[in-house]
């Protein structure tokens, strides 16, 4: 066999090898990234990740870029190959010179650590002047909704994260009608987005979409609540719910396990949807594989927040004091925060993708269900089936159009009379000179 064909097959094997071994971003798994994920990663060889070759191959490259200072363009890789394959690469780069936008709701009573707990999960403080009310002051007090925004950046990947919180939840004498503030800012923000969707300009459209919730459990009761029950089956259709059992440091090992069953089983009883994984693919690896199957088994997630840098075996660790030891935040035979941390990061594509393909196209259908029709921009008015359409609304709409009309036509007029002028004036060009 020729030598140069038997190089050739030598640097694909090593180009597959190479493939193999590399994974992406965590952040790009989940859903139906997945099948990007497995793109991407047979096809970053042709980037960065492509292996050393031979001096000959380098003799080419060098050979290839003199040719192009010269003008000349070639083709770099082995006859036979289109260049599709690379697609991918473009996806990642644009992504990541985009940045990511990730919205998370916390909700609990007050006093069960949500804060600390979502200091711990992202390193950041994002309370450092908050006022905690006193027992008088949350007699009379309503549920608030107090969302606060920062940009975190970690090797290059850009992540806009908007941690809403609420404080007041189950804090007054009558909670009844505690949690209809909150479902209230959640048809908001799908009302917002889909307001800026159906505009004119959407090429900047921000995404305030609550993708996740973490619905905070007390470790003192014996499973869920009448108001943790009614909460979580007035939300359950239009967010992503994660039940969490904040503060489990107070709770033994047999304690907690029996706990989770319970409050398990309540959910079924009751007829709640929470957040379930998707399902590992047949063709990942067995570690990824073994990974959800540990975090399918781990909810609802009992998790202990700390702030705090503890000296323990002779290392600094993040973790809480007490008179019998130190209970460690990030180590997984202590609590469940390792395992939710995991979940979101590795997940957090698949909550964007369930947000906008279930929770928001049930939010848009009911909106039209409602009596709502679409303008000629994508605006929904509201339409009374009983009425019929109001007369000044179609005015209105049929006077846009009428201007769209009118603006298209003065656009073509004026393409027309550059067009005259471009020929009048290479007409002139191209006549005698004296």
């Amino acid at each position: 066999m020729d030598m140069e064909m038997v190089g050739v097959k030598v640097e694909e094997a090593m180009d597959r090898s190479a493939a193999v071994q590399y994974r992406p971003l965590a952040v790009l798994r989940g859903g139906a990234a997945r099948q990007f994920r497995r793109n991407f990663s047979y096809s970053t060889r042709f980037c960065s990740a492509r292996p050393k070759k031979s001096p000959v191959g380098s003799q080419i490259r060098m050979s290839q870029a003199d040719k192009l200072k010269q003008g000349q363009f070639t083709n770099p890789e082995t006859p036979g190959y289109v260049g599709f394959a690379n697609l991918p690469n473009q996806v990642h780069r644009k992504s990541v010179k985009k940045g990511f936008e990730f919205t998370l709701m916390v909700v609990g009573e007050s006093g069960l650590g949500k804060s600390t707990l979502i200091n711990s999960l992202f390193l950041t403080d994002l309370y450092p002047e908050r006022v905690i009310p006193g027992a008088a002051e949350k007699i009379e007090r309503t549920v608030q909704i107090e969302a606060s925004t920062v940009e975190i950046e970690e090797r290059g990947v850009k992540l806009r994260l908007t941690v809403v919180d609420t404080p007041g939840y189950g804090d007054a004498i009558n909670s009844q009608d505690c949690f209809s503030t909150i479902i209230a800012y959640i048809d908001d923000q799908f009302e917002r987005y889909l307001h800026d969707e159906s505009g004119l300009n959407r090429r900047h459209i921000v995404d305030n979409r609550v993708h996740c919730c973490f619905y905070f459990i007390s470790p003192l009761g014996h499973g869920l609540k009448p108001l943790d029950v009614q909460f979580m089956k007035a939300i359950h259709n239009k967010v992503n719910v994660v039940p969490v059992i904040a503060k489990a440091d107070t709770l033994t090992l047999k304690e907690r396990e029996r706990l989770k069953r319970r409050i398990l089983d309540e959910i079924d009883e009751h007829g709640i949807k929470i957040y379930h994984l998707p399902d590992a693919e047949s063709d990942e690896d067995e570690d990824f594989k073994e990974q959800t199957r540990i975090l399918k088994t781990s909810i609802p997630f009992a998790v202990v927040g700390s702030n705090q840098q503890i000296e323990a075996k002779g290392k600094k660790v993040r973790g809480r004091l007490y008179p019998w030891g130190v209970v460690e935040v990030e180590n997984p035979e202590h609590n469940d925060f390792l395992k939710l941390r995991t979940m979101l990061i590795t997940h957090m594509q698949d909550l964007q993708e369930v947000t906008q393909d279930l929770h928001y196209e049930n939010f848009r259908s009911e909106r039209l269900k409602r009596g709502g029709r679409l303008s000629s921009h994508g605006y929904i008015l509201p339409l009374s089936p009983a009425k019929g359409p109001d007369p000044e609304e179609m005015d209105k709409d049929m006077i846009l159009q009428e201007k769209e009309a009118e603006l298209r036509r003065m656009q073509e007029m004026i393409a027309k009379m550059q067009a005259q002028m471009q020929k009048q004036g290479d007409g002139e060009g191209d006549g005698p000179h004296v």
